[in-house]
């Protein structure tokens, strides 16, 4: 009799405060024999420090150390190149536990749909088991909460955009939008806020790092050094306010 594969997991942790972790994604994670979650070189990883209290002991821990993470490589490695093979062998890592019956829950902070690490092995296994994505409360939305404003009114659209992108396509993109979040900030931050006061929108535009974290920061616009704006970190340009 052939085994049953195991289910693959997408768990949605929340943005970071521990309590932000959903009752489906608590029960799930805790009936998993195998928790996977991503994780820098020497670090724990937000993700992991999230449901941390909530393992059991028989729970087998699968860490999948990124190779890389933002340091330049020597020619004539590229980053995509390395990080695309990193996600293949993750998968291969992942899918012995599913192939021996095992349901392995992968952990992502946020949202794993939403720029989520996850969705790369997504791509890569659904095709081929079982499975089960469990939407969490992404980071843009915890941003929303801790800076206290609404993203849009009515009928206005939100643009969630990439820091990463060409200085005239972030601003081309930003003055079309009604409502934006920026992401991906880290060493784009100068350009980001550049773009912004160009287009008159600094003065809308609000920023927090690592929101609703233990270590959360809230620092006015124009006071951030860019030098030291971390990747957990983004803007908010909400909606113009309705007087409803």
């Amino acid at each position: 009799m052939m085994q049953q594969p195991g289910r693959l997991i997408g768990l949605g942790v929340g943005p970071g405060d521990p309590e932000l972790i959903t009752l489906k994604a608590l029960r799930l994670l805790r009936e998993s024999p195998v928790v996977a979650y991503f994780v820098a070189k020497g670090k724990k990883g937000n993700a992991f420090g999230i449901i941390e209290a909530h393992l059991q002991e028989a729970q087998t821990l699968l860490p999948l150390v990124y190779p890389v993470t933002t340091e330049a490589l020597p020619a004539p490695l590229s980053y995509e190149q390395v990080i695309s093979d990193f996600y293949d062998e993750a998968s291969l890592a992942v899918a012995a536990h599913l192939d021996a019956g095992r349901d392995v829950a992968v952990i992502c902070e946020g949202d794993p749909f939403f720029y989520g690490s996850y969705m790369y092995l997504h791509d890569r296994l659904a095709e081929r088991y079982e499975a089960q994505v469990i939407p969490g409360v992404c980071s843009m939305l915890g941003g929303a909460a801790v800076l206290g404003v609404p993203l849009v009114y009515r009928n206005q659209s939100l643009s969630v955009l990439s820091g990463v992108l060409a200085h005239d396509e972030l601003k081309r993109r930003l003055a079309d939008a009604d409502a934006a979040v920026i992401m991906k900030l880290g060493r784009n931050f100068h350009k980001v806020r550049q773009v912004l006061e160009e287009l008159g929108l600094a003065g809308r535009a609000l920023y927090v790092e690592r929101a609703t974290m233990a270590n959360q920061k809230i620092v006015p616009l124009n006071e951030v050094e860019p030098m030291s704006s971390p990747y957990f970190s983004l803007i908010i340009v909400p909606g113009e306010r309705w007087q409803g």
